[in-house]
């Protein structure tokens, strides 16, 4: 073993075996990868088996995972709804910081800290972690959801002001910009955000859809020009100060236009999967637990005002906005952590003579403790929400102006069917069904697929099937079908089945139609039928069944969504 670990190429395949075994092992006992690879960091670091030597190949790596990470998110977003939500991610980011940073000092002080500590560690309780909220938003494929799209912008205004705070401490003499950031002043960082963003858009208008045409011929260069896409804008975001995490988003917004964006994102997600793992692996190997012994009642004091405070900030403020406790309050659990910034923060003040170690190993604490606690919180955000939602209504505005929505009261009319996720193969059951004269009412959990089935002329809703509240406002009592065709992906801890929640919420509604569900083995479609589905949709069996009676000479049938069911059968009654 000592002579494996003698190389950087030894030791990297060691912490990927570790990696392996700890997240199996994770994986048997249901817990987040997150923890896993966080423990695997920590297991490896100075305070355990002490592996981790070849830190700049394993820096290098994780910061690449970074902007591919942050890529990925950058080639999805919807430009049109990021400026719909960029008041409320500016309202929203700045009113995080400002709460935590003020009542976090307060409590410094009542715990007796001196002031200078206080405002170190108050400083560092603002900073949430980017990566790792992306992450496991991405992982619950809840990144392109309402409440995905805001924590998204505010998580980003919250890392423009951790750079610019940096670059105005550095300024004072309070910092310095070692930690990877370039520095320069305040207006020469606005200045090259700007230019950054005018040089996207000239890319955007004149280059991107004619070049990567010419490479999608050879689909490998077009997946290099990809990362070297990320890689390039996040090295120039770092140099002019705006972070790499900043730049690997205006790279991705660079090629979100063009018609190969699903294609790079599919080829890219494997490697992003691998990369970030090197970054989790670093943020546990900074970890230094000798430190964290003397700081355990603090600990829990300022863990319990992030893991509290930071969502209920939120979630008041985006109440006070006009959005829905149900927003606010997935929203607001993102912020529920510090980031790796924090400890680079405090750490920069050990250095410089400002504060102590002690100062370092509470904040190390309340990272460990935020980090870990958070994790469940996000994977298992709808459970929390059903149990919190009795309390939340003094967090909701009436009318919420800003998630409007049909009420069934208001409709002159009822749908015939009512059509649960807006994806392709939603959207194909849709257009059919729309052809035929019947009326279908669309209704997804993403704004984008939403604002899309708008725009092909059929009625759509934002909401959240899981949401009692919202399947309960539904037009059901006269609906003849309700069909979801939501994709269910299993995320590791977390196994909610929306199809099943979906069932539940309609019959105790009152829902007397019958229901279709999608499955895609024959072990779901029985339990699906078990649980009350009328009737299962196998896409892939369905097409293939299709496809072996057209070989076979069978005569070609008119296509529909449900071949075995006459169309009569979809009216309401």
């Amino acid at each position: 073993m000592e002579m494996l670990l003698q190389t950087p190429f030894g030791e990297v395949a060691a912490l990927m075996v570790m990696a392996a075994v700890i997240g199996f092992g994770g994986l048997v006992l249901r817990q987040p990868l997150i923890v896993s690879f966080i423990a695997v960091g920590l297991l490896a670091g100075p305070s355990a088996l002490d592996l981790v030597h070849a830190d700049e190949q394993i820096s290098l790596l994780s910061q690449l995972g970074i902007a591919v990470l942050l890529f990925l998110v950058g080639i999805k977003l919807d430009l049109k709804l990021v400026r719909s939500l960029g008041v409320v991610s500016l309202m929203t980011g700045l009113g995080q910081v400002a709460f935590t940073s003020v009542f976090g000092f307060l409590i410094g002080l009542a715990l007796g800290l001196d002031q200078i500590t206080s405002l170190y560690v108050a400083v560092a309780l603002t900073f949430s972690s980017t990566i790792i909220i992306v992450k496991l938003l991405s992982d619950k494929r809840e990144i392109d959801a309402l409440h995905g799209q805001i924590a998204l912008g505010f998580l980003i205004v919250q890392d423009l002001v951790v750079v610019l705070s940096l670059i105005v401490l550095s300024a004072i003499g309070i910092g310095s910009s070692g930690d990877g950031h370039g520095g320069g002043s305040v207006a020469g960082v606005l200045a090259s955000g700007l230019v950054m963003v005018a040089l996207v858009a000239l890319f955007i208008r004149y280059i991107a859809n004619p070049l990567t045409e010419r490479l999608a011929h050879a689909p490998e260069l077009l997946v290099i020009f990809a990362i070297a896409q990320a890689a390039i804008f996040a090295a120039v975001g770092d140099l002019v100060g705006l972070g790499k995490e900043v730049g690997g988003l205006l790279a991705g917004v660079s090629l979100a236009s063009t018609p190969y964006r699903e294609t790079i994102a599919a080829r890219l997600a494997p490697l992003r999967d691998f990369l970030l793992l090197f970054f989790f692996i670093a943020l546990g190997a900074k970890l230094d637990l000798s430190l964290l012994g003397a700081n355990i009642p603090a600990a829990i004091i300022f863990s319990l005002f992030v893991l509290i405070g930071n969502p209920l900030i939120v979630l008041a403020i985006m109440g006070a906005m006009g959005y829905r406790k149900r927003t606010g309050f997935l929203a607001g659990l993102t912020v529920a952590q510090i980031s790796e910034f924090s400890l680079i923060f405090v750490a920069m003040g050990v250095s410089l003579g400002h504060v102590g170690q002690d100062a370092l190993g509470l904040v190390t604490m309340v990272g460990l403790v935020t980090i870990a606690v958070s994790t469940y919180m996000i994977t298992w955000s709808h459970q929390l929400y059903a149990l919190c939602e009795p309390l939340l209504g003094r967090f909701e505005r009436a009318g919420t102006p800003r998630e409007p929505h049909e009420a069934a009261a208001h409709r002159e009319d009822t749908p015939a069917i009512l059509l649960f996720g807006l994806g392709r193969f939603g959207t194909a059951i849709g257009m059919r069904l729309h052809k035929r004269g019947i009326r279908v009412l669309g209704v997804d959990f993403n704004p984008g697929a939403v604002r899309r089935w708008r725009e092909l002329g059929l009625e759509a809703e934002f909401g959240d099937v899981t949401d009692p509240e919202f399947i309960n406002e539904l037009p059901l009592a006269k609906a003849g079908w309700l069909v979801s065709t939501i994709p269910i992906h299993v995320t590791g801890l977390s196994h909610e089945d929306a199809r099943a929640t979906l069932i539940q919420l309609a019959r105790t509604s009152g829902f007397q139609g019958q229901i279709a569900v999608t499955s895609h083995n024959s072990q779901e479609t029985a339990a699906m039928l078990a649980i009350g589905a009328d009737i299962v949709l196998e896409p892939f069996q369905d097409a293939a069944d299709r496809a072996v009676d057209m070989l076979c000479g069978a005569a070609p049938q008119a296509r529909t969504a449900f071949p075995a069911i006459a169309s009569e059968a979809f009216e309401p009654g």
